[in-house]
């Protein structure tokens, strides 16, 4: 096969696997009544804690100006508060409220199960030999 065609035949693979993904991610945010973008900044809130606002949309790769409507909808619904940073005025922190933590100790077992069904065709060493070499594309 000629480089050119491997290479756009890459990009429909990874393009399809995403889309696979991300329609799981979208059901199952549905489902609770939240929407992809919301559940992807709670999964980061539940994994590591408050976060900046300013730096959440980099991590979570949502555009500046979209990060702030997430966050005042997530406000909204009761699931994260903000917070003053107390050696910076200038920075804000997004931080997951005891119902967002609830919320997430329920839904994230089942996420995380899913995520593993989607990857169980791959061994260990194929699931880190994927993301080294998808890395390199970054």
């Amino acid at each position: 096969m000629e480089l050119v065609t491997e290479k756009l035949n890459a990009v429909s693979v990874i393009l399809r696997a995403s889309q696979l993904i991300q329609e799981v991610i979208r059901r199952d945010a549905a489902s609770n009544e939240l929407n992809p973008t919301e559940f992807t900044v709670l999964e980061l809130l539940y994994q590591r804690g408050d976060q900046p606002i300013q730096l959440i949309g980099k991590k979570v790769f949502i555009s500046s100006s979209s990060i702030t409507y997430v966050v005042d909808k997530l406000e909204q619904k009761k699931f994260v508060v903000r917070k003053a940073c107390p050696e910076d005025r200038r920075v804000t922190y997004a931080s997951m409220t005891s119902l967002g933590k609830t919320l997430m100790d329920q839904i994230y077992p089942q996420y995380k199960k899913k995520m593993e069904e989607i990857f169980d065709q791959l061994t260990e060493a194929d699931l880190n030999k994927m993301v080294e070499l998808l890395i390199k594309i970054e």
